[in-house]
């Protein structure tokens, strides 16, 4: 039986990777206009298909799992979006795995290189990845030194730091674009005086999409699941450091 939340506070957390998931993989248009406020000047696109829309009990209760969503646009673009709530070391080179797998999963036997389609990431990052004060990073494989020469943009990263992209919109003048917007969204979500300053109105959307998975309690069971099982993976991670840190001091 569902309910309609009573008050903000009992809003889940869009930064939760299961909500994260539930809400955009349920809404492509949103999930579009997120993309598409992400890349800034890049030519916009549609949703034509989420590939991935469910989540598996598996998925959920499963550690170092990630929870992405995985898109195709008219043109047979694949985007792949996801909420990335741990900075572990290796997060870089799982990240190009992730975007190199959806890369060669395109191709069936028989096909030739041609087929391939772009593989574009768009990774939302609720921890600070550089020390630069820079908050959006684009990746492509481009020459070391001649900038402009691009070997293919088969693969592209688009990463936003959440916290960092707050403090720059904070302390700059003017309305918020939508890009600011979204950022204002994941960052306060739970705060009613805020969100009702948004104009844009996908996050308008994305806001009572929420509020909706928010009074559902198989949603809410979900993401109570999910957080428990990042909390467990924080946790075996840290007893694995600390018993490497042991085994050093031993040596």
């Amino acid at each position: 039986m569902s309910s309609s939340p009573s008050a903000s506070s009992t809003l889940l957390d869009p930064k939760n990777d299961a909500v994260f998931k539930m809400l955009f993989a349920r809404t492509p248009h949103l999930l579009a206009d997120l993309i598409n406020a992400v890349r800034g000047d890049a030519p916009p696109i549609d949703v034509v298909e989420v590939i991935n829309p469910g989540i598996t009990p598996d998925e959920l209760a499963g550690k170092f799992i990630v929870l992405d969503v995985l898109a195709r646009d008219p043109s047979g673009q694949i985007f792949e979006v996801e909420m990335q709530v741990r900075g572990q070391e290796f997060w870089s080179a799982r990240a190009l795995f992730y975007l190199a797998r959806a890369l060669g999963n395109q191709l069936k036997k028989g096909e030739g290189y041609t087929e391939l389609m772009p593989v574009i990431g768009i990774h939302l990052l609720n921890f600070q990845w550089s020390d630069a004060p820079k908050a959006r990073w684009y990746f492509t494989m481009r020459d070391e030194e001649e900038h402009d020469v691009v070997l293919t943009y088969a693969l592209q990263l688009h990463m936003v730091e959440l916290s960092k992209a707050e403090k720059l919109r904070a302390g700059q003048a003017g309305p918020n674009s939508a890009f600011d917007d979204w950022i204002v969204f994941f960052q306060h979500w739970h705060e009613e005086n805020i969100m009702s300053t948004i104009t844009h109105e996908p996050v308008k959307q994305a806001l009572a999409e929420l509020q909706r998975l928010s009074g559902d309690e198989d949603s809410r069971r979900a993401a109570f699941v999910r957080e428990r099982a990042l909390i467990d993976e924080r946790s075996e991670l840290q007893v694995a450091e600390r018993r490497g840190e042991q085994r050093g001091n031993r040596t």
